[in-house]
């Protein structure tokens, strides 16, 4: 286990809201809060403005007649109209639930199902659950009600659900996590602990605001700290990114690993004022890290973390990752692996952690499920070193069986680095026979695939098949799924 001071408990009453925009807008009203950025110019948003906007959100909310713990749906994209909706619900006492505006009918509806939301926001052409189940209110109603007297704060217990997010599904089906007023509190362990963030910074966050890695990372965090956060407007693509950091100015970038792949592909000027760079999602692989190293100078810093629980371990400026691990336990985190046999476990968070989710909403056996005892099982595969450092293995449901020795798929994938983008997984090539797949893009030669495999891994690592694609399947937050590439491989295989 490791045991680090206990965090500062949550203060009472509280509200998620007013902690983000409270303070920084009335110690900064006129400093830019925001910029969504497009590649002709940006919007930009001072903090008096923003809080104006989002308790003007919160006093039209309730003129519509809901009430304190009903939950809107949001079906809203990038823009401005999603922070302002989703602090203005929880400013006036109301339970935001952001959604990636990509859903369809049909995800939707299902989700829908499970939240019996009393209001859905949402911009046109966006997917709405089918049949409806509550009225509808257009997104850019709620920029309108920037002009309304602002909603007073309400004040509660901080263990009130705040917010509900959904997992990414990856695994099979995606679950509602609820998440308390308090969890903005757990976040002040991140600003030093993994983000080296501070009032000067301007962070560009190159993820969907419904994310919660983009939501907290990219726009909690710097507003609580009255910091400038840069987003990228719908539609920009990847490869502007690089110079979007230059133009304006930004200090910290922030984006899953894919996304930083993406951007050292395209034009990357000199970013003399950038300090760092932030990954989070999924593991960044080596050979990725030092590239960016290479080609900016600066240094990149990586997280662990869950919708559940958002991060928890990471590298940081004041503490350095040492190289192949993710980090150290955050200070103020209890943070114990599970079942470990030389140091690699199952890495797991104590229920006490203010970060930690309420549950799973209406599935209280699916919650129960993921304790062990006193401590929350995350399910990824890590190992610790006697440093206290903790390296990710990969998730314990894509942990691989080869001839009865467990295999992660990271350590396999990463035998390739520099000769093409390769990911693997266990297939199943006939009953009860399972094998490691590699699945590469381009124009990679197989022979040199193997050549290489044979060369960096044990035999009873490497793969035993391989097969093309056009890219990689990835979820909306870039994260690779690996579960599309097993059905991929059946789809394929039917004679």
């Amino acid at each position: 286990m490791t045991v680090t001071p206990p965090a500062d408990p949550c203060p009472a009453p509280f509200n998620l809201a007013r902690h983000v925009l409270g303070d920084s807008a009335a110690r900064l009203p006129d400093k830019i809060a925001l910029q969504v950025l497009r590649e002709t110019g940006a919007e930009r948003w001072s903090y008096a403005r923003l809080e104006a906007a989002a308790r003007g959100c919160g006093t039209g909310l309730l003129a519509r007649g809901l009430q304190p713990g009903d939950r809107v749906l949001m079906r809203v994209g990038n823009g401005v109209a999603f922070p302002v909706l989703f602090l203005g619900a929880i400013a006036a006492g109301l339970v935001p639930v952001p959604t990636s505006a990509a859903l369809t009918v049909a995800e939707i509806t299902r989700m829908a199902g499970g939240i019996g939301p009393a209001l859905i926001v949402a911009e046109d052409g966006v997917a709405l659950p089918d049949p409806l189940p509550c009225p509808v209110m257009a997104a850019r109603d709620v920029l309108a009600m920037e002009a309304l007297p602002p909603c007073d704060w309400a004040m509660g217990d901080p263990e009130r659900l705040g917010y509900v997010v959904f997992t990414s599904g990856t695994s099979g089906r995606s679950m509602a996590v609820g998440h308390a007023h308090r969890a903005i509190w757990a976040r002040r362990m991140m600003h030093q602990g993994w983000e080296g963030l501070a009032e000067a910074d301007r962070l560009l966050h190159a993820g969907a605001m419904n994310w919660t890695y983009t939501l907290g990372t990219g726009l909690m965090d710097p507003w609580t700290v009255g910091a400038t956060a840069l987003v990228p407007a719908a539609g920009v693509p990847v490869e502007a990114l690089g110079l979007l950091l230059k133009r304006f100015d930004a200090t910290i970038f922030a984006a899953a690993p894919g996304v930083v792949r993406q951007v050292l592909r395209g034009a990357l000027p000199a970013l003399p004022r950038l300090r760092h760079a932030l990954v989070a999602g999924e593991s960044m692989p080596v050979a990725l890290a030092d590239e960016w190293r290479a080609r900016t100078g600066t240094d990149v810093h990586e997280a662990l973390g869950m919708s559940e629980c958002s991060t928890f371990v990471s590298g940081s400026p004041l503490r350095p990752a040492p190289r192949g691990a993710a980090g150290y336990p955050q200070d103020g985190r209890r943070v114990m692996v599970l079942d470990a046999v030389e140091g690699e476990g199952v890495l797991a968070v104590h229920r006490s952690d203010p970060g930690l989710m309420l549950g799973y909403l209406g599935d209280e056996a699916a919650t129960q499920a993921r304790y062990r005892g006193e401590w929350f099982a995350t399910g990824d595969i890590v190992r610790q070193a006697t440093d206290g450092a903790i390296s990710y293995l990969g998730r314990a449901d894509e942990m691989m069986n080869a001839g009865g020795f467990r295999v992660s798929p990271l350590e396999v994938e990463a035998a390739f680095a520099g000769l093409a983008e390769v990911a693997v997984t266990e297939v199943e090539v006939k009953p009860g026979v399972r094998v490691i797949a590699g699945f590469h893009t381009g124009d990679a030669d197989e022979a040199a695939l193997q050549e290489r495999a044979a060369l960096t891994l044990a035999r009873w690592k490497q793969p035993r098949l391989w097969m093309r694609v056009d890219a990689l399947p990835r979820s909306a937050n870039n994260k690779l799924n690996r579960r599309a590439l097993r059905a991929l491989y059946a789809e394929r295989a039917v004679p």
